[in-house]
C-alpha cells in the first residue's frame, strides 16, 4: 500500500516532470522565434543597404560573393527574358563638380531608358528636383549611361531595380554628388516610395547622390531619405515586372539580376 509520503514523493516528481517538459517546449519555442527574428532583420537590413552606393555597396559585394558559395540560387534554370546587349563600350569618364544648371524648371522632361529588357520611359520632375533632372540631362547626353548594367535587383521586403553605375559594381559615380530634393513630395505617404517611383541612391549620408538610381516596381516601406524625380510610364511598370520575375542572383532576395539588364541608350528629352 502506497504511503502519503511516498504519494507526496510521487506528485512531487510528476510536478517536476512537467516543469521540466514545459521549460524544454518554452527554450525550444524562443529558440525557432528568435531565429525567425533575426533572419527577419537580417533581410530588412539588406533591403536597406540596397540604396546605398561607395563604400557600403563594395562592401556588400565581398558579402554576396561568400554568400554563393553557401547557397543554391540555380541561375542558370532561369529563362533570361532580355535580349543580347548592343556594341558599344562604357564610357568612364568623371567630373569635378555638379554641372551649372541650365534645364527649364518649368517644362516637362522625358527619360527614355532603351534597354535589353524593353524600353523604359520615365516622366522628370523637373521643377521639384532640377538638380537632379539636370545631372540626367547633362549625363545622358555625355553617353554616360550607354552600355551599363542594371546592377542591383531586390525582391524582399523593398522592391527595386538599380542603376546608374558604369562599374557595375556598386560603388561608381560621376565624380560629383548631388544635393537631396524633393523629399517631402506627397507621393510618398507613411513612408512608402509606391510602384513607378524613380529615386536616387545614396551613402545613407545626406547629399551623397551621384548617378545611381533605383526604379521602384512594387510599393516598398524606405524613410524619406532618397530624391524620387520621375514616374516610370504603365509601359516600363510591364518592363520591370518582367525584370523581377526573373529573379537575383544570390536567392536572398538582393543580388544581381538574372535578366540581362544593359542600358543600351539613355536620352533625355524636353517636351
Amino acid at each position: 500500500m502506497v504511503t502519503q509520503e511516498q504519494r507526496r514523493r510521487q506528485l512531487a516528481r510528476e510536478k517536476f516532470l512537467r516543469q521540466q517538459q514545459r521549460r524544454t517546449e518554452s527554450r525550444r519555442k524562443a529558440k525557432v522565434r528568435n531565429s525567425v527574428i533575426a533572419s527577419v532583420l537580417g533581410v530588412v537590413l539588406v533591403g536597406s543597404l540596397a540604396l546605398y552606393t561607395t563604400g557600403v555597396m563594395k562592401d556588400d559585394k565581398d558579402d554576396k560573393a561568400n554568400a554563393s558559395a553557401t547557397t543554391d540560387p540555380t541561375p542558370s534554370a532561369v529563362k533570361d527574358p532580355c535580349d543580347k546587349p548592343a556594341e558599344g563600350k562604357v564610357k568612364t569618364q568623371t567630373w569635378k563638380k555638379e554641372p551649372a544648371v541650365t534645364i527649364d524648371k518649368s517644362a516637362k522632361y522625358t527619360m527614355k531608358l532603351a534597354t535589353t529588357c524593353g524600353d523604359i520611359d520615365i516622366a522628370l520632375n523637373a521643377s521639384a528636383a532640377p538638380h537632379t533632372v539636370n545631372s540626367f540631362d547633362y549625363l545622358a547626353g555625355k553617353g554616360y549611361f550607354d552600355h551599363t548594367k542594371c546592377h542591383r535587383l531586390t525582391t524582399s521586403n523593398i522592391y527595386v531595380l538599380q542603376c546608374g553605375d558604369p562599374t557595375g559594381s556598386g560603388s561608381g559615380g560621376p565624380g560629383y554628388t548631388l544635393p537631396d530634393e524633393n523629399l517631402k513630395d506627397k507621393s510618398l505617404k507613411g513612408g512608402v516610395y509606391p510602384a513607378g517611383t524613380v529615386a536616387m541612391a545614396n551613402t545613407g549620408q545626406p547629399h551623397t547622390g551621384g548617378s545611381q538610381f533605383f526604379l521602384v516596381y512594387q510599393d516598398s516601406q524606405l524613410p524619406p531619405s532618397y530624391t524620387p524625380f520621375g514616374t516610370v510610364s504603365a509601359s516600363g511598370m510591364t518592363v520591370l515586372k518582367k525584370i523581377a520575375e526573373a529573379g537575383e542572383n544570390t536567392g536572398a532576395g538582393d543580388g544581381a539580376p538574372n535578366a540581362t539588364v544593359v542600358i543600351d541608350k539613355a536620352t533625355v528629352a524636353k517636351s
